[in-house]
């Protein structure tokens, strides 16, 4: 899997503006925009009358306009898809929400899984903004591959041994070909993808919803992207809820090596608790245990497992279900299910979920842009090129740190070394100075975004910044039935009051 393997992982509204009647609303007038704060010469974007139209219960959906480029006022004019879901009762107002990634698709959240989106509080009381961010999905996006150019990027094997130089002459191609095909397929916009240039249009979806300040949840990627906005229009932040926080002052080398060191504790945190599952097919000896997968995952190596689709399940597919499961312990049973399958020679399962964590349908058909989104954000917002000294340094940090994992999460140093454009610019500092008190959210567990990023976000990089502690397993905790959690989240959004201490939930 050469993208496992080259990893990034990854005030009030004016509500008389709105008409809004009984349980089957119709579609809400056009919505008087707050111009306030239009940067000049971009006027024209803050002043749309968006009219949103129906687009499945209680959900309005409309395209908004922003400039491909920031600092060009007379710039091209690109997409943003937008869907709300309106609020079970009179609307306090509109919560801005992005569920990770980079790449990762707001307007499907909202349009398709809103009944599952934060808690019942949080939509009878707001209207929830779901969009795409610049270079995802149904707003202007970027595109790289055919179907059949993913599944040979995304599954294919070189046939040298991981890490050999002829291993790594091929994972050279493979994204040196994908850059030039992103650029070809894509074309200007590749170059204004960037997380500073989403974060300006979030404030143009701020004005054009009336909103004077922004709400906004952001999970994961979407917690980046908060902070972010904050540091760019601290006097603009309502109530700002980063679930799953990414500190954004660490280098890429550094989170590459606290998300594997993370992900490996995640590993023998379920194969301590792999007899619990049925199909756990381990001995319960920790240690032999990974010793085990280990054995496994180089075996597969050289011997891909056949399926019953047809399809091998080559090391890189294997590698990625595993890191799918790892997410959360919610996924632990098909884990424990793939790994009995995987030993007794099938690989069903784990290319199921790699092939679920791709978004690659069973048809072939990748149903998103998620990868060509991840690696065209990712490669502008840290480009940096590496030499192999420098990989080779990093990889033995990497191998040291996770002795399972390490292995297949080598040369990370290539994957935007051929990057067509520059790294875009970013702010000094990300502390929001003058920003109002932003809620950071860290599970002591999180092999995506280790916990120790949300310490260091909300103690020590935001000006003004509340930790509160989950102690549990999985990546991101708000909306998963967490009472101490949910409470928390709930209240603040509503009034703004945070407890006087980190509750330090469980």
């Amino acid at each position: 899997m050469k993208f496992g393997r080259l990893p990034k992982l990854v005030a009030a509204v004016s509500v008389s503006a709105l008409v809004l009647t009984g349980c089957a609303p119709s579609a809400p007038e056009p919505i008087i925009p707050d111009i306030s704060g239009a940067p000049a010469g971009f006027s024209e974007y803050y002043e749309q009358l968006v009219e949103f139209e129906e687009c499945g219960t209680r959900l309005y959906c409309a395209d908004i306009e922003v400039p491909m480029d920031w600092n060009d006022p007379n710039s091209e004019a690109i997409s943003i898809a937008t869907v709300f879901r309106l609020a079970d009762s009179d609307p306090k107002g509109f919560i801005l929400f992005n569920p990770g990634g980079p790449g990762a698709s707001g307007y499907d959240w909202v349009k398709d899984s809103s009944e599952f989106l934060g808690t019942e509080e949080l939509r009878s009381n707001w209207n929830i903004l779901g969009f795409d961010p610049r270079g995802v999905g149904r707003s202007s996006a970027v595109e790289c591959l055919s179907d059949a150019e993913y599944d040979e990027f995304l599954y294919g094997v070189s046939g040298y041994e991981i890490g050999s130089e002829e291993d790594i002459a091929v994972a050279r191609e493979a994204t040196d070909d994908f850059a030039t095909k992103c650029l070809e397929n894509t074309g200007p916009l590749l170059e204004f993808v960037d997380t500073v240039s989403a974060a300006r249009d979030m404030d143009v979806l701020r004005a054009v919803v009336g909103e004077s300040k922004l709400n906004f949840l952001g999970y994961s990627y979407g917690s980046f992207l908060g902070t972010t906005y904050a540091t760019l229009y601290p006097e603009r932040v309502g109530r700002f809820v980063l679930d799953g926080a990414i500190d954004p002052t660490v280098s890429d080398d550094e989170q590459t090596l606290y998300q594997l060191e993370a992900f490996e504790s995640a590993l023998t945190s379920f194969l301590e608790n792999c007899a619990t599952y049925e199909d756990c097919p381990f001995s319960g000896d920790v240690e032999a245990d990974l010793a085990s997968v280990q054995q496994l995952l180089t075996s597969i190596e050289s011997s891909p497992l056949p399926t019953s689709s047809g399809r091998e399940l080559t090391i890189w597919a294997a590698v990625t279900g595993l890191i799918m499961t790892l997410y959360s312990d919610r996924y632990w049973p098909s884990l424990a299910t793939a790994f009995s399958e995987a030993l007794a020679g099938t690989g069903d399962e784990f290319l199921f979920l790699a092939d679920f964590y791709n978004d690659r349908g069973q048809d072939g058909v990748y149903q998103t842009n998620l990868i060509a989104a991840n690696y065209a954000i990712s490669c502008l917002d840290n480009s940096a090129s590496q030499s192999m000294f420098t990989i080779e340094a990093q990889n033995n940090r990497l191998l040291e740190a996770a002795p399972v994992l390490g292995r297949y999460w080598q040369f990370g140093g290539l994957r935007c070394g051929s990057w067509p454009f520059q790294e875009s610019d970013k702010p000094a500092d990300y502390s929001a100075a003058g920003a109002p008190t932003i809620l950071v959210i860290g599970t002591t567990g999180d092999p995506a975004t280790p916990y120790s990023q949300a310490q260091s976000l909300a103690n020590e990089i935001l000006e003004d910044g509340f930790l509160m502690t989950y102690n549990g397993e999985g990546h991101t905790i708000y909306g998963n039935q967490v009472k101490c959690i949910d409470q928390v989240v709930d209240k603040f959004f509503l009034t703004g009051e945070l407890p006087a201490t980190d509750p330090n939930c469980r």
